[in-house]
């Protein structure tokens, strides 16, 4: 009791799980193991290969997490009739992390999982046999627009192509892969497409191509709007009163024939009471007109 409690002060994972699934196919370790991330949040060590096309795919999270990652992974493999074993170990034994290749990935779980999906897709052929997955590797490559990143061989004579596109081409080479592989009577052990896989599977595999990850739009933080300069208005006219205004309309004197005026005089304009009503104007025009 007193070597638990010690450990599970000292050691971050203490209240996690190991699972180990196992399968005679690389590709449908893969297959497996692109399951297990995408149906829980269990982190993705790494792979062994212990001979004879055993590979086995080891997977680190919370318990419940890990539990779920092996029932999905087992049923996934069972499918295709490669399932070999599984193992669910909650809160293993620190000393297992110096011993057995659990702990290459260890410190990066610590930060978290990659959850990023890939817009690429992986297609892997096995075969039984060098040759014919250098032939396949060459159809494939002759179809569609792939690139071949890598090859693996597990023991038994079995080989895998590993190459990367769009789900589109993957498909499409996987096909004429296969065709090949019948035509020339070469053993075809296991095919697989992974369709955007995420980039904690991606990592574990060898020269696959990592997308780049967008990065956010910088802008300048000190960025400052120009003041507006304020217009000073001169004292004396802004206390001013309109009625206190004095009016002057220049006069254009160069049409006049009178000498006395002068254009430096004001317009003066005669008072409005001074000048006689309407009324008292239109019986004169009237008598002038009957005269």
């Amino acid at each position: 009791m007193q070597d638990q409690d010690y450990w599970r002060n000292k050691d971050p994972l203490w209240e996690t799980a190991l699972g180990v699934i196992s399968t005679r196919s690389f590709p449908a370790i893969i297959d497996t193991a692109d399951v297990m991330l995408k149906a829980s949040g269990v982190r993705l060590i790494g792979y062994e290969k212990v001979g004879s096309g055993y590979v086995s795919a080891i997977v680190r999270g919370k318990i419940a997490e890990v539990r779920l990652a092996i029932q999905m992974g087992a049923e996934e493999a069972q499918k295709s009739g490669q399932l070999i074993a599984t193992t669910l170990l909650p809160r293993p034994h620190p000393n297992m992390e110096f011993i057995f290749p659990f702990s290459s990935r260890l410190l990066g779980m610590l930060n978290g999982r990659d959850q990023r999906h890939s817009s690429q897709a992986l297609g892997f052929l096995e075969t039984r046999g060098f040759p014919a997955m250098v032939g396949a590797a060459d159809a494939m490559l002759k179809s569609a627009n792939v690139e071949l990143l890598s090859y693996e061989t597990i023991g038994s004579g079995l080989c895998t192509a590993i190459i990367q596109g769009s789900v589109t081409n993957v498909a499409v080479a996987i096909e004429a892969g296969i065709a090949e592989a019948l035509r020339q009577k070469w053993e075809l052990n296991a095919v697989t497409v992974i369709p955007r896989p995420l980039d904690d599977l991606v990592k574990t595999l060898p020269n696959v191509i990592l997308e780049e990850e967008p990065q956010p739009l910088r802008l300048p933080i000190n960025v400052k709007e120009a003041e507006k300069e304020l217009v000073k208005i001169p004292l004396e006219l802004s206390t001013a009163s309109p009625t206190e205004l004095p009016v002057e309309l220049p006069i254009d004197f160069s049409t006049n024939s009178s000498t006395n005026s002068s254009p430096d005089l004001p317009l003066e304009l005669p008072n409005l009471a001074d000048l006689p009503n309407r009324s008292e104007i239109e019986p004169r025009e009237n008598k002038d007109s009957e005269s």
